[in-house]
C-alpha cells in the first residue's frame, strides 16, 4: 500500500508539472467572466468578489458570532474534530463546483485545492496531519460520473502540501440515492453504515478532502468510520461550505 501510494503520487506530480508548463503556455480565459487570467483558471477581479465565510464555528464551519463553537457541536460533538471551508457555497462558487462534479472541468480541481491550501495558510496553519484521504464515492457513482472529484482535488493538495494521500484502505461500501436530492433531515439516515476503512491508522491525524459540505452527515459518518479504524483526529478540508436556509 506504500509503495502504491508512493508511486501514484510521483506521477501525480509529474502530470502536475506538464499541466502547469501548458498552462502558462497557453493563455488562459476566465472560468467565470471569460476575460484573459493568465495562468489562472479564475482571473483576480472575479476571485476578489467569491463569497468566503465569515467568523464561524471551527468544528462544523456554520456561521457564529466571533467564530465561537456553535450550540449543536458544544451539545452534539460530530466524529470530526475541525472543519476548514475555503468559501461559502453560493453563486458564484456554486457553478464551479458544479462544473467540477458533474460537467467533467477537471481542471478546476487544482484551482479547488488552491483555495484550500490558501486558506489553511490564512489562518496560521496547526500541526499539519499526517495524512490525507479523499471521501470516498461509491464504485457505481464512480463508474456513472468516471472520477471522483475529492479524488482529484486531494491529489493536488498532496502533491502542493507534500503530505501523504491514503488512496487505499478506505471506500464507500454502498451507493446511496445523491444528498442533494434528499431534505436535511433525512441525510444522516441516508449515509448511515455506508463507509468501511481496512486502513491502520492507529493515533494518526487525518485531514478529509471534500469538495461541498452541507448538512456535514456524510462527513461525519465518514470521521466515525476512520475513528473506528484507530484514527486519533480527523479534520475536515473543504472548498465550499452550504449555508443553511435564512444564513446565505
Amino acid at each position: 500500500m506504500v509503495l502504491s501510494n508512493f508511486l501514484a503520487g510521483a506521477f501525480d506530480s509529474v502530470r502536475r508539472g506538464a499541466l502547469d508548463i501548458a498552462r502558462r503556455a497557453l493563455p488562459q480565459r476566465c472560468e467565470l467572466c471569460a476575460a484573459a487570467s493568465g495562468s489562472a483558471l479564475v482571473c483576480a477581479a472575479c476571485a476578489n468578489e467569491l463569497p468566503r465565510l465569515g467568523p464561524a464555528c471551527p468544528v462544523c464551519a456554520l456561521p457564529t458570532r466571533d467564530g465561537q463553537l456553535c450550540g449543536r457541536c458544544l451539545t452534539q460533538p460530530p466524529a470530526f474534530a475541525a472543519t476548514m471551508a475555503a468559501y461559502s457555497y453560493a453563486f458564484p462558487v456554486d457553478r464551479l463546483m458544479q462544473a467540477l462534479k458533474y460537467h467533467g472541468r477537471l481542471a478546476l480541481a487544482e484551482w479547488c485545492a488552491l483555495a484550500i491550501l490558501s486558506e489553511r495558510e490564512r489562518h496560521g496553519a496547526p500541526s499539519p496531519p499526517h495524512c490525507l484521504i479523499a471521501l470516498p464515492l461509491s464504485s457505481e457513482r464512480q463508474r456513472e460520473r468516471g472520477y471522483n472529484q475529492a479524488l482529484e482535488i486531494a491529489r493536488v493538495v498532496a502533491a502542493r502540501s507534500a503530505l501523504p494521500l491514503l488512496r487505499d484502505g478506505a471506500r464507500r461500501t454502498r451507493a446511496t440515492p445523491p444528498q442533494a436530492a434528499l431534505p436535511w433531515s433525512e441525510r444522516a439516515k441516508n449515509v448511515r453504515d455506508a463507509f468501511a476503512c481496512d486502513a491502520r491508522l492507529t493515533g494518526l491525524t487525518i485531514a478529509v478532502i471534500d469538495d461541498v459540505m452541507t448538512t456535514g452527515a456524510s462527513l461525519n459518518e465518514f470521521a466515525a468510520t476512520l475513528k473506528r479504524a484507530g484514527a486519533k483526529r480527523v479534520e475536515n478540508w473543504i472548498v465550499a461550505r452550504t449555508l443553511p436556509p435564512g444564513q446565505s
